[in-house]
């Protein structure tokens, strides 16, 4: 354990977050937990100690409360910072901008002073596709045009914006802005995964909260879009995969320093249509649809152009939609209320992890591209 460098993880109890300490744990790192459980829950602490054997340390609170960030790096000596804590339903930024950016923004400036007090100058930022907005050309390279149609996007521009000015003013820091498109899934052994708070604002949840029965049907925001089959068109990728972006990424600025801006995805989209075709192939559950009208801020397609993350980072998404899908019904059959059917869950996902495994490592090849689908 004294050998491990220490990690904080803004956020780090959410979806992506507990996914990226697990991964963090794998490198030899010690992950530490700063999150406010605004939309996460306690328990992702236990379920991280059984599936990594480290019980990451939990600092209970919010960003942009001073005293406790600066008591964070007063009381534990980081070597880096991956910072995901934000708001991220695009549906609410648009109702809620002022809170978006009090969260997202000013949040961020408060961690980037923390961290300037503490000399602690390593930061893995969590952006997003959302500031490309509605791209003339897919697939997007980091060097499209930023024009986010939604406050929620424009959030992550600022913050991008104001990581940019900081290297450019003050060289010695090192810095990687990772822009996500859509990760789904789960880690395979059913202990963590998504848990919503409230209604999905993302689909795969929802298709599996449909899938258990705790909804009726998938409301497919807009069929009229300038698609193949006229629903939105996303570049699905793994969390497990998005989550080894970031230790790629991490390792990367130990190596190198400066500054780096890659997409984390798969490089094809996949529809809404299709997604659903492969989840129902995946559990063997037939999802019930009704087609509703398009979101403020949606965009027709939106899927990466991932070569630089290949070529910078060293990495690339391994798991296929057919993975995604049968990882996040293991969640989903394994815990249907999410964190809330904690303790028996955890027990019954640890006896039937190994035989999850070996199931998965005897799985034929799937083509990773849209190819699968058809298969």
């Amino acid at each position: 354990m004294a050998s491990m460098p220490n990690i904080l993880v803004t956020g780090g109890a959410g979806f992506i977050g507990a996914h990226i300490c697990e991964a963090l744990v794998r490198a030899n790192y010690r992950p530490v937990i700063y999150d406010n459980l605004t939309n996460s829950s306690h328990t992702v602490i236990e379920r991280l100690e059984h599936l990594t054997g480290v019980r990451p340390l939990l600092i209970h609170a919010d960003l942009r409360d001073e005293r406790q960030l600066n008591a964070a790096f007063e009381q534990t000596t980081f070597a880096a910072v991956i910072h995901l804590a934000a708001l991220k339903a695009v549906g609410v930024s648009m109702a809620q901008p002022l809170q978006y950016y009090d969260v997202n923004v000013a949040g961020t400036l408060a961690l980037l002073a923390a961290m300037r007090h503490a000399n602690v100058r390593t930061l893995v930022f969590s952006s997003s596709a959302t500031v490309y907005g509605d791209a003339s050309t897919v697939p997007i390279r980091e060097d499209s045009p930023r024009n986010p149609t939604n406050p929620y996007g424009r959030t992550k521009a600022a913050a991008e914006d104001i990581l940019t000015d900081l290297a450019h003013a003050e060289p010695g820091w090192r810095l990687a802005v990772l822009r996500y498109f859509n990760p789904i899934g789960a880690h395979e052994s059913g202990l963590i995964g998504e848990d919503p708070q409230g209604t999905p604002d993302n689909l795969l949840p929802y298709i599996t909260q449909v899938a258990i029965g705790c909804r009726k049907a998938l409301n497919v925001f807009g069929n009229d879009y300038p698609t193949p089959d006229g629903t939105g068109v996303r570049d699905y990728i793994h969390v497990v995969d998005l989550a080894e972006g970031h230790i790629a990424a991490l390792q990367c600025l130990e190596a190198s320093g400066g500054c780096i801006i890659a997409n984390l995805g798969t490089g094809y989209g996949l529809s809404v249509l299709e997604v659903v075709r492969a989840f129902e192939r995946a559990s063997n559950r037939h999802i019930p649809l009704r087609f509703v009208s398009r979101r403020p801020g949606d965009v027709a397609q939106c899927y990466a152009d991932p070569r630089s993350a290949n070529r910078l980072l060293g990495w690339k998404a391994e798991r296929d939609i057919h993975r995604m899908c049968a990882d996040a019904w293991r969640w989903q059959s394994l815990n249907p209320r999410g964190y809330r059917d904690a303790p028996a869950v955890a027990g019954r996902a640890r006896s039937v992890w190994p035989a999850f495994r070996s199931r998965l490592h005897q799985r034929p090849f799937i083509p990773h591209g849209p190819e699968a689908l058809d298969a």
